[in-house]
């Protein structure tokens, strides 16, 4: 299991290796680099070299006490790919992940950088404010979030892992794949847990966005209860220059689970 100290952090990574272009993919929360299980081997068999990590706080990565916000996300991200000395990169980004991706552009530039995916992604902004009506969370609804993960941590993960998989209160993955899920989480450290819950949603991404210039797919479920179609996944279409949509028909936050068959046939189409 290797790992890489990238911005003064340990962070575990998995690399399929080959010469194959090198895609990075970035996951969401509450999860680890595992939740990419559906998508790395349909990367690798069109001949990409795969890399996953595991954010500050989850999975196997080392869980310090601060540095649950996008700025640090983001130059741990560069510190990454500096590391492991990966140029010509597609970024894909999925959910929180989405935000290390617009940060990461916008801070460091895009000279390493490809391609980038917004996948189930919270950019731009979720938090409703006077200047962002079109956001989809109230300050009352991050923080008692936040006090959820606190209180009862194991029965909030479950009612979230359950909303996560689910499309017009239906289930789309079988509750074997909802457990697993409920496995990736259990390996988070309850600081960044929480503390990542304020960061993706309230951290406003929308300058952030206005740097992105290589090609962009957007790609996100009609369904998500979690991240909903309208309050992200368009707006960052809208906003970044020639953007690539897809949306997926009755397709939950966790797409890429439910959905892996069409989510894996628009990124690999995109990024060939």
């Amino acid at each position: 299991m290797p790992d890489v100290t990238a911005n003064g952090v340990s962070l575990h990574f998995e690399d399929t290796g080959g010469d194959g272009r090198p895609v990075v993919l970035i996951h969401g929360w509450p999860l680890s680099g595992a939740s990419w299980s559906e998508q790395v081997p349909a990367l690798t068999a069109a001949g990409h070299r795969v890399i996953t990590y595991d954010r500050r706080g989850f999975g196997d990565s080392e869980k310090p006490d601060s540095g649950y916000d996008y700025d640090t996300f983001a130059a741990d991200l560069a510190g990454l790919l500096e590391e492991l000395d990966l140029r010509d990169v597609a970024l894909v980004g999925f959910s929180m992940g989405g935000g290390e991706i617009a940060r990461y552009i916008s801070t460091h530039g895009q000279d390493r950088v490809r391609a980038a995916v917004f996948a189930a992604a919270v950019p731009p902004y979720l938090l409703k404010t006077d200047d962002n009506p079109e956001g989809g969370l109230g300050q009352d609804d991050v923080e008692g979030m936040q006090q959820g993960a606190r209180d009862d941590r194991e029965g909030f993960l479950d009612g979230f892992t359950t909303d996560f998989f689910s499309a017009g209160g239906e289930l789309k993955v079988t509750e074997e794949q909802r457990q697993q899920a409920l496995a990736l989480a259990a390996r988070a450290g309850d600081q960044g847990l929480v503390e990542c819950i304020h960061a993706f949603g309230t951290t406003d991404f929308r300058a952030d966005l206005e740097k992105v210039t290589v090609p962009t797919l957007v790609i996100h479920g009609d369904g998500d209860a979690t991240v909903p179609f309208e309050v992200s996944g368009k707006r960052t279409a809208e906003i970044v220059d020639g953007a690539e949509l897809v949306v997926v028909q009755d397709g939950p936050h966790g797409l890429n689970v439910s959905h892996a068959d069409e989510f894996n046939r628009a990124l690999l189409a995109f990024l060939g």
